[in-house]
């Protein structure tokens, strides 16, 4: 009875040595701070590379700034076969005062896949952003996101799926 204790009590020295060697002795809290710090303080000198639409800490928000509004984030697709692709269009309207450019969408994982509408979206003018779910290996509840980057304050908004793979 001993001996499941002892083989627990080892794996774990073993794991957690294995987890600390990579670590610099000179890196701590201090460290650890000091990197986060700076990542902080090149994002807010540049705050503007990949985005001309966002607005750093030190600028006022651009009122001009494309609005990007879906009629729905969420979407459930209730039960889904197994082994099937489901699909899914999300619709959105440029509600602000300059055209929307979306710069991408990634998703949570691998089994989605969006695509989206490439060219600029005038103010008022509707585009739509598919989001297709391969269960393929899934079985059960799922929750999938998808992050949409686009030239609007903030420049990330994000939509959900959700369903049960049956069995």
């Amino acid at each position: 009875m001993l001996r499941p204790t002892i083989y627990s009590l080892a794996l774990a020295a073993v794991l957690l040595g294995g987890c600390n060697r990579d670590k610099a002795p000179e890196a701590g809290t201090q460290g650890m701070n000091a990197a986060a710090a700076d990542a902080a303080a090149d994002a807010k000198a540049n705050p503007t590379i990949d985005n001309p639409n966002v607005a750093s800490d030190t600028e006022e928000p651009n009122p001009d700034a494309p609005v990007l509004t879906f009629a729905e984030k969420q979407f459930d697709f209730g039960d889904i076969k197994p082994d099937s692709k489901v699909q899914h269009t999300f619709k959105f309207t440029n509600t602000g005062k300059t055209p929307l450019l979306i710069a991408d969408a990634t998703a949570s994982c691998g089994c989605t896949t969006p695509s989206w509408t490439k060219e600029p979206v005038q103010p008022g003018a509707t585009g739509e952003l598919e989001v297709q779910f391969d269960s393929r290996g899934k079985q059960g509840l799922i929750s999938k996101q998808v992050n949409v980057r686009a030239n609007t304050q903030p420049s990330i908004t994000t939509i959900y799926i959700k369903g049960n793979v049956l069995q």
